[in-house]
């Protein structure tokens, strides 16, 4: 069964959602985050996708008093990312309560560093964050694009024992059309020991239908269910 993992975005505290990254199109879903989280929990969830959208911007962790209090009051298996940039932003992740972290626009600005910290806490606690634009990888909340391809990035990262990879194709986040199957069928193809987790574009449980045909062993959604296309009662 591919793994379900709900995501809660997270500006001002609130629980929101973006199309294609763009912070211009913010739409608030819950001003509490931690009840959307206790409703996850409440349909069977087990693990939960936590993006800083404030700290992907700052490029420094914000809003990790919202993590604190979802890991105080659930027991989800939490992933945190968003503005991970320094030893104390990793150390301020993991002490709210963070089980893994996501590292992406610092994955490309500065390898070095973030081999450290998949050597430090081990590839069970390092999610790679792949954020893909017209082949290539994007930072800084998606308003760059990197020189990085996608293909040689995975292959840095995963050649030095990284498991986990969150892959999302940013020309399909937001607009509920559909995910990128051919994208990740073509990661998994090359790599197909990694735990690859397919993101953007989820639009119903047919699309998470077809990710688990093709293979994909995990899928992050968030506006589907927020929208109403999903429903909770599905996912249990």
């Amino acid at each position: 069964m591919i793994e379900l993992i709900p995501a809660i975005d997270i500006i001002d505290g609130k629980c929101v959602r973006l199309t294609k990254g763009d912070y211009d199109t913010k739409k608030i879903y819950n001003e509490d985050p931690v009840s959307v989280a206790k409703e996850f929990e409440a349909h069977g969830i087990r693990r939960l996708h936590v993006v800083d959208l404030d700290g992907a911007r700052s490029k420094h962790i914000v809003n990790d008093k919202v993590l604190q209090r979802i890991a105080r009051e659930t027991n989800l298996v939490i992933d945190f990312g968003g503005g991970i940039k320094t030893d104390e932003d990793v150390a301020r992740a993991f002490e709210a309560g963070a089980h893994m972290i996501t590292i992406g626009s610092i994955a490309v600005t500065d390898p070095e560093r973030s081999m450290e910290w998949l050597h430090k806490y081990g590839p069970e606690h390092i999610v790679l964050g792949a954020d893909v634009r017209n082949g290539r990888v994007s930072i800084n909340g998606w308003k760059e694009d990197s020189q990085e391809e996608l293909v040689p990035f995975l292959d840095r990262y995963l050649s030095e024992g990284m498991r986990n990879v969150l892959c999302t194709d940013i020309s399909k986040d937001g607009m509920l059309q559909g995910p990128a199957i051919a994208l990740y069928r073509e990661v998994m193809e090359h790599y197909p020991d990694c735990h690859l987790i397919a993101s953007g574009g989820v639009s119903s449980m047919d699309d998470i239908r077809a990710l688990e045909a093709a293979g994909i062993p995990a899928v992050v959604f968030g506006k589907a269910i927020y929208e109403g296309k999903i429903k909770l009662e599905e996912l249990c």
